[in-house]
């Protein structure tokens, strides 16, 4: 399928926007695959070439992150590989089970994640220590491991529930816990790349201009949040968590 410059253009220019705001909480998604929807591109290319450009952005936040020292490198080691398999058998889990079942349970969650950080006022990043590394990397890997899975079959919230299950579980800010959150994101979205590409469903002469696009936005969305810190992380996570209930929402009452 081709697209026109000016709809190469705006996809481009949509990626740069969702690069920073999934580098900063997540979500990165809404804005990118409506836009590849209205160019007429079919569902499954739309969903697989937006794997193949947002696994760029999630790689340069990932970096940028790593740079400002606050992935938790303990952490990753458990985090990366599980993260990987829980999206694999999320991808699998689809093919028998309709991620639909899962929308009012999503929406609901959603709902409680943002009364949560509404209302949280959570200590800043480093007040609370890390728990020791055996409860570290079992609390952490069961995070990656389930929310990875979660990505892998539906997606919507993946890198909100990140951020509130690495700081509620770890005791991890709000700033630490969407930098681990990157490492899980990435791991994720080469899982979904691998297996988009693998059945033909990206198409690399729009993901790749895209992607370098989400790099960019990426990297600055991960540069103002480490500057931010918790606040601008909980302000946007908010926003984007009344996007998703606002959209699943829609989605249920129009079937």
């Amino acid at each position: 399928m081709e697209v026109t410059g000016l709809e190469l253009a705006l996809l481009c220019f949509s990626a740069f926007v969702a690069g920073g705001v999934d580098a900063i909480a997540g979500g990165g998604g809404l804005i990118t695959l409506p836009m590849l929807l209205a160019t007429g591109m079919p569902a499954h290319y739309a969903l697989g070439t937006n794997k193949g450009q947002s696994v760029f952005g999630s790689f340069s936040a990932l970096v940028r992150y790593a740079r400002a020292r606050l992935v938790s490198g303990r952490l990753a080691w458990v985090s990366f590989p599980l993260g990987l398999m829980g999206a694999f058998a999320g991808t699998r889990l689809v093919l028998w089970v309709k991620p639909e079942v899962l929308k009012p349970l999503v929406l609901v969650l959603l709902v409680a994640v943002a009364a949560f950080l509404a209302f949280r006022k959570g200590p800043p990043p480093g007040d609370r220590p890390e728990p020791p590394l055996a409860r570290l990397r079992l609390l952490g890997g069961a995070v990656a491991f389930v929310i990875g899975a979660y990505d892998g079959f539906f997606g919507p919230g993946t890198g909100t529930f990140l951020i509130v299950g690495f700081s509620t579980l770890l005791g991890h800010g709000l700033l630490r816990a969407s930098a681990d959150a990157k490492v899980v994101n990435f791991a994720s979205n080469i899982a979904a790349v691998v297996l988009f590409a693998w059945s033909g469903k990206v198409l690399w002469h729009v993901a790749l201009p895209m992607a370098a696009a989400q790099f960019t936005g990426a990297w600055i969305g991960a540069h103002l949040t480490v500057k931010g810190g918790d606040r601008l992380v909980r302000k946007v996570v908010l926003l984007v968590v009344a996007a998703l209930v606002l959209k699943l929402g829609r989605d249920l009452l129009t079937g």
